[in-house]
């Protein structure tokens, strides 16, 4: 259930279309059309499966290169080793004592081990034995009851506790502690009471401005302890979490994700939160550079949006309560068009994975005998190898269809069905592609699946049942199961082994009985159950997410498009005057008139006695009408400079009056380049230039706080679950938060909008038409937002903002004396306007 960081080329792209729409600088630049029906193919695969993940598209941050997990993987990797010696040891340990019969000690050895590294395979060969895993289980309910309270005995002793139901890993003290010895530094890892040591600062006796020092290097050695925390973390997961070739390929020299339902690659998508770069730097590949959020939204919400919702598939009945709750569709089975002929057989149970994949090879070769063809399927590329290896000593031809020769697989599905033939493949094989069967096979019985594994969903099981058994067709499919797979490990009840363990099952001896059958699926049902509730909660998060998108997402539509500018800009500046009105509600009127210039660049025309006879309602009408007066002073300020060059301009492009001219606009610190239709200018006699420098001001500085908002919302989300330790509901929480943060975000675009509008002029004092047609554009290629491949940079010039820098003028100007006016128009000397400060 981790957040993948999506950018590009996946399955779900008419999402992705939703979002780069979202985040397109042009009307022209707009693919998708209004959400009015969806018809979905695979529509279990696309709706459950994929809903796990969000949809993100991200893109570069400044000094996304300093990372430090190349420097810090020399340390975890020794911790990590010191981990698996103690678990190591551990396990010889609680071996002997069980034997000894010294059940307690054991067992509490034994748990300590599963809780250091539960993945460890010589563990999970000691739990496969009669008894053992009872054992376990039964201290682990000791350790776990009230609360986890009697806990910190077993893990104490640990370097770092993993849970792999809730795919976390944390640091213990001792862990805390090798790590300070190794970096020589005490407290290596210890982030500071913010809150306490800014008290103690501001209660010492020293100057304000070293209060100031004092705080700035608090922050900054708070801001350096965190990440390096969040760096050590995300190592920690990496190597005891992710394996390659079952979770992650690495080709061509880069870490690439397998979907763990389909087995394909998922080229372009990378885990978010440097867990893929703490993965590359694991495996000594290149570590690319940090990611920000964009734009980001679940797939539950984007299907959402559709007014008519529909799809099909061959395996949705086990999620018809899912696709009722979550989106109110109805799962109607229709009948086969044939009946169905295939042998499902009941699963065949081995306690350990080696009996079990030796029993797999020779079904494979009695099968082959017969002359039928053979399809195994597998649950990760590192198993579909392993199975390959001991074919080939076998001496069985065969092909391996997994991640890694996925371009191959038209090419393999079409051979699977000649007599004899062996294909060992991950979920992908057939998915879109019958297996054609020849007229000998259909009399030696068919094609025949076999299973290496129960996946964790039923759905999964079921899509390989399918791929034999087609239109009629004769077939068979078997599941081979063993007490060490992930499934068994993690979900199956201590019944199980306990009724192999009464069973007496010796080393190589096979149970098949409908009872385990049943008691594997009720397996299955507890992570579908678990996998329900990470989805629910995963949409429950997004939903209050979903309101605010609709809200930035409706303005940004707006801006792009500006027919409804003006009625944007009414709201914006009633907002604002309404929210400055409360704000500054009792301050005395020259306070109120200078925070009002401050903020928006406009001065009240009305005096101290209206400002305190006002009401804040009558007040926040006589602010806006200020408002509007400096943003039509400021656009005709715009027309009247560039009126006499334009004219000239009109002239000499008469034939060509469809192009765009760029204007350069700035306040005197962000530098816009505005393209302006040469025909509505002239239509307009200039006023289409700050329509327009009005439409780019309102979407770049939107997407601007979107991005930070994003950031802010991913912290809030990780920090709210705390909360849960105080017996509270983190998305509570986080609903009211979010809340406050938006509010905060909207206040700060409309100030900002307006600042930038109430004081930009054009950086011109004496125009010539050459200047103006030095200043023309050829069309601009666009960003390929796609593929992310320019920066936020490139992105907002693309949209007319260049990067915060002065802009070219039309014709270089003289350098402004102090006592000169100010070229922005005001009327006040330079010193006093825009050279204040400096």
């Amino acid at each position: 259930a981790y957040m993948a960081d999506i950018t590009f080329g996946t399955n779900n792209e008419y999402g992705f279309d939703y979002l780069r729409d979202n985040m397109a600088s042009s009307p022209k630049d707009l693919v998708q059309r209004k959400h009015h029906f969806a018809i979905v193919d695979e529509v279990d695969s696309v709706l459950i499966d994929d809903a796990r993940t969000p949809l993100i598209i991200s893109g570069p941050v400044p000094k996304g290169d300093d990372q430090l997990f190349e420097q810090y993987r020399p340390a975890i990797e020794h911790l990590y080793n010191l981990q698996k010696n103690l678990v190591t040891n551990l396990v010889a340990e609680s071996r002997q004592l069980l034997a000894g019969e010294k059940s307690e000690e054991g067992g509490i050895r034994l748990y300590r081990a599963h809780k250091g590294l539960p993945k460890y395979k010589p563990l999970i060969k000691f739990l496969s034995e009669t008894g053992i895993k009872a054992q376990m289980q039964k201290t682990e309910n000791v350790y776990m009851a009230d609360n986890n309270r009697r806990m910190p005995e077993i893990t104490d002793d640990l370097y770092f506790v993993i849970d792999e139901k809730l795919n976390s890993v944390e640091l213990t003290d001792k862990g805390h502690e090798v790590l300070s010895k190794y970096f020589n530094e005490d407290g290596f890892f210890v982030l500071p009471d913010i809150g306490s040591a800014v008290a103690d600062i501001e209660k010492s006796g020293l100057t304000p401005e070293e209060k100031a020092q004092k705080r700035d290097e608090l922050i900054a050695d708070y801001s350096v302890k965190s990440e390096r925390v969040h760096t050590v973390i995300q190592l920690l997961k990496a190597y005891a979490m992710f394996e390659k070739d079952i979770e992650y390929v690495v080709m061509d020299n880069k870490v690439k994700i397998v979907d763990e339902q389909t087995g394909r690659i998922l080229d372009g998508r990378r885990y978010s939160d440097g867990l893929h770069q703490a993965i590359e730097a694991k495996e000594r590949v290149k570590v690319e550079a940090a990611t920000q959020t964009f734009a980001t939204i679940t797939l539950q919400n984007y299907f959402r949006m559709y007014h008519k919702l529909s799809g099909m598939t061959g395996t949705a009945e086990t999620e018809a309560s899912e696709f009722w709750s979550i989106y109110k569709l109805d799962v109607v089975v229709i009948p086969t068009n044939r009946p169905v002929i295939r042998d499902d057989r009941q699963d065949l149970i081995y306690k350990t994975k080696r009996e079990k994949y030796n029993a797999v090879i020779e079904e494979i070769v009695r099968l082959v005998g017969q002359g039928r063809p053979v399809l195994v399927g597998t649950t990760s590329v590192e198993i579909s190898e392993l199975l390959s290896r001991m074919l080939k000593l076998r001496g069985i031809k065969h092909n391996v269809l997994n991640a890694k020769q996925h371009q191959l697989e038209a090419q393999i599905v079409s051979e699977a069905g000649r007599p004899g033939q062996v294909t060992i493949a991950t979920n992908m094989a057939g998915r879109g592609t019958d297996i054609k069967l020849t007229p000998e096979v259909k009399t030696a019985g068919g094609l025949a699946i076999i299973g290496t594994e129960r996946h964790e969903s039923r759905r999964v099981d079921r899509q390989l049942r399918g791929r034999a058994g087609r239109q009629g067709d004769p077939g068979s499919s078997q599941f081979f199961v063993s007490l060490e797979d992930d499934l068994m490990r993690l979900f199956g009840s201590g019944r199980i082994a306990a009724i192999m363990d009464r069973m007496g099952v010796q080393e190589g001896e096979v149970i098949q009985s409908g009872m385990m059958t049943k008691a594997i699926e009720r397996a299955q049902k507890k992570v579908e159950e678990n996998n329900f509730g990470i989805r629910k909660r995963l949409l429950e998060y997004d939903d209050v997410m979903n309101s605010q998108r609709e809200v930035i997402y409706t303005r940004r539509r707006h801006a792009l498009h500006g027919e409804r500018i003006e009625i944007d800009l009414n709201n914006i500046m009633y907002d604002y005057a309404d929210n400055f009105a409360e704000t500054t509600r009792g301050v005395d009127f020259e306070e109120f008139r200078m925070e009002l210039i401050r903020e928006v660049g406009t001065e009240p025309s009305f005096d101290a006695a209206t400002y305190e006879k006002a009401k804040p309602e009558e007040l926040a009408d006589l602010i806006v009408k200020d408002m509007k007066a400096t943003y039509e002073r400021r656009a005709k300020a715009v027309a009247d400079t560039v009126r006499p060059v334009m004219e000239r301009v009109y002239e000499d492009r008469k034939e060509h009056l469809d192009a765009n001219i760029y204007f350069p606009l700035t306040n005197g610190h962000l530098g816009y380049n505005v393209p302006v239709n040469l025909r509505r200018c002239q239509e307009s006699d200039g006023a289409e230039i700050y329509k327009v420098f009005s439409k780019v001001v309102m979407f770049t500085t939107i997407d601007d706080a979107w991005r930070e908002h994003l950031r802010e919302m991913d912290d809030l989300r990780q920090s709210v679950q705390n909360a849960t330790y105080e017996q509270k509901d983190p998305l509570l929480i986080y609903k009211f938060e979010s809340f406050g943060l938006f509010q905060k975000m909207l206040v700060k675009v409309n100030r900002e909008v307006l600042s930038v509008l109430n004081r930009a002029y054009i950086p011109v004092r004496e125009a010539s038409a050459e200047g103006v047609q030095q200043q023309r554009q050829p069309e601009r290629p666009k960003v390929d937002v796609n593929k992310l491949q320019a920066s936020r940079m490139q992105a907002a010039a693309q949209a007319g903002q260049a990067e915060r820098q002065k802009p070219m003028p039309m014709q270089a100007e003289k350098r402004v004396g102090r006592n000169d006016p100010c070229p922005c128009g005001s009327g006040k000397k330079y010193k006093q306007c825009h050279g204040k400060g400096m």
